[in-house]
């Protein structure tokens, strides 16, 4: 039973068993969760992003264990944390969920430093979980800057 409740959490309800692009599709769970948290105070918030983290860092770390591997493909919580940290303090509109659901795909993927540096340095649940909060950091102050551009 807890193996299946780790897995189940750690692929984001089993999208990471997706067989095209499985962290694309983790990421996904990140926006439903941001548009139900959308309009609750800031303070709701940031509780559920440090839950979500906090969560995300224990079963990624179990499930690596039981799947084998540093950062198994199929785990998949990481990107629904990473979103939640992209689309922070973001007004939550199609068109700011699509920018920011790109820009936090784009970073990830591409592992700028030192998001790089985290991700071959930083070993365990915690590393699966912290080079995805680094480029949602990335991708939300990319968000914010190309946000507040028009406004020049």
């Amino acid at each position: 039973m807890k193996k299946a409740v780790t897995i189940f959490i750690a692929t984001a309800a089993y999208a990471g068993y997706s067989p095209v692009m499985p962290g694309t599709v983790g990421t996904l769970w990140g926006i439903a969760i941001a548009y139900l948290e959308a309009s609750t105070p800031l303070y709701t918030q940031a509780l559920v992003m440090v839950l979500v983290f906090a969560i995300s860092v224990f079963f990624a770390g179990e499930a690596a264990a039981i799947l084998g591997g540093d950062d198994p493909q199929n785990v998949v919580c990481d990107e629904v944390c990473g979103f939640l940290v992209s689309i922070s303090l973001i007004k939550f509109t199609i068109l700011n969920v699509i920018l920011v659901f790109l820009l936090f795909r784009f970073f990830d993927i591409l592992k700028p430093y030192p998001v790089s540096l985290i991700d071959r340095k930083v070993k365990g649940g915690l590393g699966i979980v912290l080079d995805d909060v680094a480029a949602g950091i990335y991708a939300n102050i990319c968000a914010h800057i190309i946000l507040w551009l028009p406004r020049i």
